[in-house]
Parts: C-alpha cells; structure tokens; sequence
C-alpha cells in the first residue's frame, strides 16, 4: 500500500451535504468517513456546512468530525486533529477488520509518544498481543484501552504513518 493509496481529501468548499459553498473564513464540519469499497481508500473526509450539521444532517458511516474554519486562498496548511479527537478515533475504531486495526495501531503508538497515552502492560490472548493503554488524567476505574498489535514490519509502519500524515494535515 503506497501513500497515495489513501488520503484524506482536502477542502473542496462545497458542502456534501447541500452541495452549497462553503466560504473562506466559515465555520464547517469537517468529517472522515469509512468507506467500504474495494478499490477506494478505507476513509475519506467530507465538509459538511455548520447549518446542515447543527440540524442533524450528517453522513452515513462518521467516524470522526472537526468543527474548524475554511481556510483563506494561499492560508498555510496546518493540522486540523488535536491528541482528544485522535484518542476517540482509536476508542471508537474496532479491530476487527484488519485495515482498521492496523490504523488504530498506529494512532495508539502516536498518542503514547505524545504521552496522551500512557502503556499499562502487554496481554497474549488468543487473538495475540494487546497492548493496554490508559489515557492521561483519566480518573480512577476508567477502563483501558485494549489495542491488538498488528505485527507490523518495520516499512508497513512508515507506509502507515505516511497516510496518516495526509489525514492529519488540512489544505490551505
């Protein structure tokens, strides 16, 4: 899998939802979406205008939302996910499917390096090893989170955290 195999997608400045634009310097939502098509990337992002969102009107199959602003012509990228949005993408995302569970992998490895994570201990199960991980400041009780470790080599990581770099990243 190259990188250009998956990305995000940038600001198209239409709204997906009411196909109206979206105006430099507006509020929108700026959601990713699973997709479950053969040759298709496995997320893909979609803007949805505030109004549209705010009367309920969402997409099918939202994984994650970002409330942000459409950017000015020629505004610097910049990166649009903070450490609580990605620590709910890696809660919400199930192992299951093992696209998914590769992507959920590397986003626990992100936040623990960030030290948003903090690694409690290592489970072999029959499924194999799960890494158990606690968010910080997280009140006591607070169940772990239980991410499966995929077996990665090292490349299928850099592969990974290539694709992850376009998703983190918003357009100018």
């Amino acid at each position: 899998m190259s990188s250009s195999d998956f990305e995000l997608g940038r600001f198209g400045g239409l709204c997906a939802i009411t196909g109206e634009a979206i105006a430099p310097g507006a509020p929108f939502v700026a959601a990713m979406v699973e997709q479950d098509l053969a040759d298709a990337p496995p997320f893909a992002r979609v803007d949805v205008s505030v109004q549209a969102w705010d009367e309920g009107r969402r997409p099918d199959r939202l994984l994650a939302f970002w409330r942000t602003t459409a950017p000015e012509p020629g505004q610097k990228r910049q990166a649009f996910i903070d450490d609580e949005t990605l620590l709910d993408m890696v809660r919400r995302m199930d192992g299951t499917d093992p696209r998914r569970a590769r992507y959920r992998w590397l986003l626990a490895l992100i936040l623990l390096r960030k030290r948003a994570l903090r690694h409690l201990r290592i489970d072999q199960g029959s499924d194999g090893e799960r890494w158990l991980f606690m968010p910080r400041g997280a009140d006591e009780g607070t169940e772990p989170i239980a991410v499966t470790n995929p077996g990665l080599r090292d490349d299928e990581v850099q592969d990974l955290a290539d694709q992850l770099g376009e998703v983190l990243r918003s357009e100018a």
